[in-house]
């Protein structure tokens, strides 16, 4: 602990930083924050997802914000730790609109990093704990209206006879956390899913599947796992949960619906959405749409010369159940990231001879080290809230994690030396990331090129599944030919090939024209050779304001989805009131403060 001299000091710089938000003009920013600092706002100061590098960064977006937001009653939370040669520490604040909570790091007085995050909005506060409904009122009474009379009403109104402020096309896991959110803040929000069942999404993938995130990363909103749950849990559990999950937080959900088109209309300020649900043409009109459909477009099937000649079968990834009779058949999966594994250790299983194509570098970390170095890791201390993890997670800007995870990268080197040395000699290529920070960046970046070992590998190592690399040339009737004419005979083949661009569902539901406006979704853009885009400290479109007005993106892990649910809802429910938005973007003019119209 830093003790009484570190709250001292976290207290009397908030004073300063404080006083230097009255008057941003006026203030010296040098005195408060290092040259090289950062500010990561989500939300409270920006009304957007912003990280801000470097002094200057930080006095301009003061110096256009300060005023407009208003924040005050700034208050150190007791117990500053020491960081480094420095100390970090929790804050209370407000500002005209909301609350927020903060984490600074400070060396020799000066902040190195400050996280400033929007908890909830004054005024419409979720209905929890003493704010709970009553449910009934105790007094006898006639026409009195049921719990279930209003659940039926809803069904029956909402989208038809009452129009949803907010459609949410997609009812997986973000779709439902981020609707669950919409709810307890009183937004009137329809969820539409092409499934029949909350979950099916999961159920209907192959039958080995588990997620490879472990549980105390996979909570929900409002309703976290028990504590018995598995560390790892099955598809068909989780899509059991989803359904559960939808039916306990009231959720107004569509199932055998899909979007068929929507358009926005700047001057009425709503979208019109033409919906299929269950064969039957649907038009709904909502304020603002939400496309929560993951981070993937449609299934990548490369054009590869001869696939029409194929004799046996061929299949997508997507489409892999594990059900298939396929004892000694010959089976080539195209590919060599998650799925790909996933896919070649469950054809193995059901005695398959499993060749799999290896068509560039994939990054490997085995589940088992990655559990065993949990040790720190705020998520696996049950004394930890989850929300208060999330925060912690969220305190450390991308950029300094290059390099953490560039030393978690060589930490897990060091510790499977021999296994990635058994995997090298198998003809399996490993590479590490373009600049060594592993799987993480991988995700960030690309949200792919990848593998979480839970087994396959190890039957990679061992020669159980056969690896060979290599372009596919063209496909003949018996097989695969890779470029430098080997054939691989085959009775069946799996494309793990992956998923098209997620911006590619704005096109094909709204327009080209908007999908080339809002511009590419998802990734950091490193400034690598393997990634040339400029560097944005946060990950493009997600959870925040994009270029068309009315339009959300929202994606992610499970607990990606379940952070930024919350500050996607709040920016919904702000515009919902009409409360003054100001989003402040780095490279453009002053936001207007003017209320958005509900």
């Amino acid at each position: 602990m830093a003790g009484e001299a570190g709250g001292d000091a976290a207290q009397r710089w908030l004073t300063e930083f404080t006083a230097a938000l009255a008057a941003p003009a006026e203030a010296d920013w040098s005195v408060l924050f290092a040259p090289d600092c950062f500010w990561r706002d989500l939300l409270a100061f920006t009304w957007d997802i912003v990280t801000l590098e470097g002094e200057a960064a930080v006095a301009a977006m003061a110096g256009r914000q300060a005023e407009a937001i208003g924040a005050t009653a700034f208050a150190a939370e007791p117990g500053a730790v020491v960081e480094g040669a420095g100390i970090g520490f929790w804050f209370d604040f407000e500002t005209r609109w909301a609350r927020g909570k903060g984490y600074a790091r400070l060396v020799d007085g000066r902040c190195s990093t400050l996280l400033t995050a929007m908890t909830e909005l004054r005024g419409y506060e979720e209905p929890a704990g003493a704010r709970r409904a009553a449910g009934i009122e105790h007094r006898a009474a006639k026409g009195r209206r049921t719990w279930l009379d209003l659940r039926e009403d809803t069904a029956r109104t909402l989208g038809i006879e009452q129009q949803p402020y907010c459609l949410v096309v997609g009812g997986g896991q973000g779709g439902l956390a981020l609707g669950a959110r919409l709810k307890r803040l009183g937004v009137p929000t329809l969820i539409v899913d092409a499934h029949a069942r909350p979950g099916d999404a999961w159920r209907n993938r192959y039958r080995s599947l588990y997620l490879h995130d472990p549980i105390w990363l996979d909570h929900f909103p409002y309703l976290p796992f028990p504590d018995h749950w598995p560390l790892y849990t099955s598809k068909d559990k989780m899509g059991d949960w989803l359904e559960i999950y939808a039916r306990a937080m009231e959720l107004d959900l569509w199932g055998s619906t899909t979007c068929q088109g929507a358009t926005y209309d700047a001057e009425a300020g709503e979208w019109t959405v033409t919906l299929d649900r269950a064969g039957e043409t649907m038009v709904v009109r909502p304020k603002q749409l939400v496309l929560a459909t993951g981070l993937s477009g449609d299934r990548s099937i490369p054009d590869i010369p001869g696939a029409e000649s194929f004799a046996g079968a061929q299949y997508h990834s997507a489409d892999h159940r594990g059900d298939e009779d396929v004892a000694g058949r010959r089976c080539v999966v195209i590919g060599s990231n998650n799925s790909a594994h996933d896919i070649a250790a469950d054809l193995w299983e059901h005695d398959a001879a499993v060749t799999m194509v290896q068509r560039s570098p994939t990054i490997v970390v085995r589940a088992a080290t990655m559990s065993a170095m949990n040790e720190g890791n705020p998520y696996a201390d049950p004394a930890i809230p989850t929300d208060r993890a999330d925060l912690i997670n969220a305190t450390l800007p991308f950029r300094l994690r290059t390099e953490m995870d560039k030393a978690l990268t060589r930490r897990i080197r060091e510790i499977d030396a021999d296994f990635y040395e058994r995997l090298a000699r198998s003809g399996f290529r490993l590479t590490f990331g373009e600049d060594e920070t592993g799987f993480f960046f991988a995700y960030f970046r690309r949200a792919a090129g990848y593998y979480v070992d839970v087994g396959a590998s190890e039957l990679i190592a061992d020669c159980e599944i056969a690896v060979r690399q290599g372009e596919v040339a063209r496909i003949v009737p018996e097989g695969v030919v890779l470029a430098d004419n080997t054939l691989l005979p085959a009775d069946l083949i799996v494309y793990a090939t992956g998923y098209r661009p997620m911006s590619e569902w704005i096109g094909r539901l709204i327009s080209p024209e908007v999908e080339a406006k809002v511009g590419r979704v998802w990734g950091l853009g490193s400034g690598t050779a393997g990634d040339p885009g400029p560097w944005e400290g946060e990950l493009r479109n997600m959870w925040k304001p994009t270029a068309q007005e009315g339009l959300w993106l929202h994606g992610g892990n499970l607990a990606q989805s379940r952070f930024h649910s919350l500050h996607l809802a709040l920016q919904i429910k702000a515009r919902m009131e009409g409360l003054p938005v100001a989003v402040y973007r780095p490279d453009a003019v002053p936001a207007a403060a003017v209320p958005v119209a509900a």
